[in-house]
């Protein structure tokens, strides 16, 4: 089937990004207000954008009351956030941070998160995630009503002592981290557990096996 996506109901339209457009990596991202509240949220329209400088990307969409996010606010005016990642031990507690609650209740003490001091920016990082990274705003974008793309420079990363595997080299057990990504459909997630392997094949190595 062809779709016009212009002409679709903004459902629809996410139906069909969300149902292709996977595994995607989770961004449990840490953001504080103006005020100094602390706010955290999961967001799946994340992933990494280059290394010099180091970048991320966000897409953050509207709240269903027609309105930006607390997380998307924070990170404008401010001009700082935190990306956790998610482990399958952080499943629960993720999923927590989405609840519709009152404004009066916090999702971080709700999901009993511990949150350290970040180093280069004001808002925490989770102590518990496998990695976080502490990010400072290059753009943000509006990209529809309410609707946003923040693309971030990662100033300091985290990554937990009992996934390096070699300091030196910076070897990481990215497996062992047991990270959670976003599929397709509510509630719907995957694991790390069914991998294949293919090697970037070389133009020298092509010709030499007369391929070419």
């Amino acid at each position: 089937m062809d779709f016009d996506m212009r002409a679709l109901p903004k459902a629809s339209r996410y139906k069909i990004l969300g149902s292709c457009v996977t595994p995607r990596p989770i961004a449990w991202v840490t953001s504080r207000s103006a005020d100094g509240l602390v706010n955290a949220a999961p967001y799946s329209f994340f992933n990494v954008l280059g290394d010099e400088p180091p970048t991320i990307a966000l897409g953050m969409l509207r709240h269903g009351e027609g309105r930006l996010k607390d997380t998307p606010r924070n990170i404008v005016e401010t001009g700082e956030f935190v990306v956790n990642l998610v482990s399958e031990d952080h499943g629960q507690a993720m999923n927590l941070t989405c609840i519709d609650a009152p404004a009066d209740v916090s999702e971080v003490e709700l999901a009993g998160l511990q949150l350290p001091a970040s180093i280069q920016v004001a808002p925490p990082r989770i102590a518990t995630a496998p990695a976080s990274f502490e990010c400072r705003v290059l753009h943000a974008i509006e990209t529809g009503p309410d609707q946003m793309a923040v693309i971030g420079e990662v100033v300091h990363a985290h990554v937990r002592d009992e996934f390096i595997e070699d300091p030196e080299r910076l070897y990481i057990d990215t497996l062992a981290m047991k990270l959670l990504a976003r599929m397709h459909g509510a509630g719907w997630y995957s694991r790390q557990t069914d991998l294949i392997q293919m090697t970037r094949p070389t133009w020298a190595e092509r010709m030499a096996d007369g391929a070419a």
